[in-house]
């Protein structure tokens, strides 16, 4: 049973959704969306992009984009993160991907619990914002194939690394991968397992 809501706010003022993928891996940019729905909208397929397959979802993006009074997809890429942190990337990300929806929101709900003011729009933060909304669900899943699909041409540039499954994370196969490789332009310096290797 799908138990997504449409908005936050039953105002029906235009409230945006907001969302990232990316912030735990050691590699690359980090990924926001923004996605406003309308009102009414109920497709019991979106839902947090953990959930979905990689297929499923790269079939609800055209869904989502048709659906959508506005959306927008943005990066911070890792010489940022190096140099701000991780928390202030994936915020700046998230603004960055607001700024440039062609329809401004009303309201703004944001997964997670840190979030900082944008144009002094009200705003919510919403742990586990992605199982509960759906345009945060929606952000979700434009985030998370963008993402993965940046990181597909990173692999290709750097195969050894094994970036077409584990996408950047600190997994045992992409450790050991490091430790026989070194660390490429690509890598978060700022990360300690990072860090701790150079």
């Amino acid at each position: 049973m799908n138990t997504l809501l449409p908005y936050y706010n039953f105002n029906k003022h235009l409230e945006a959704g907001v969302d990232e993928a990316g912030c735990g891996s050691l590699v690359g940019a980090v990924f926001a969306a923004a996605v406003i729905l309308p009102f009414d909208f109920n497709d019991p397929r979106i839902r947090d992009s953990k959930k979905i397959s990689p297929k499923k979802r790269e079939a609800l993006i055209e869904v989502i984009k048709d659906a959508s009074i506005a959306y927008s997809i943005e990066m911070i890429q890792a010489d940022e993160i190096d140099r701000v942190n991780i928390l202030q990337a994936r915020i700046r990300a998230m603004h960055l991907a607001l700024e440039r929806l062609h329809t401004q929101p009303k309201y703004i709900i944001v997964d997670g619990d840190r979030f900082h003011n944008y144009n002094d729009i009200p705003y919510t933060c919403i742990t586990d914002g992605d199982n509960k909304y759906y345009s945060i669900a929606a952000a979700s899943i434009l985030a998370k194939t963008a993402r993965d699909k940046y990181m597909l041409k990173l692999h290709n540039l750097y195969p050894q690394y094994g970036w077409d499954h584990n996408k950047g994370y600190g997994t045992k196969q992409h450790m050991e991968a490091i430790r026989l490789n070194g660390v490429c332009e690509f890598h978060r310096k700022s990360y300690e397992p990072i860090r701790l290797m150079l």
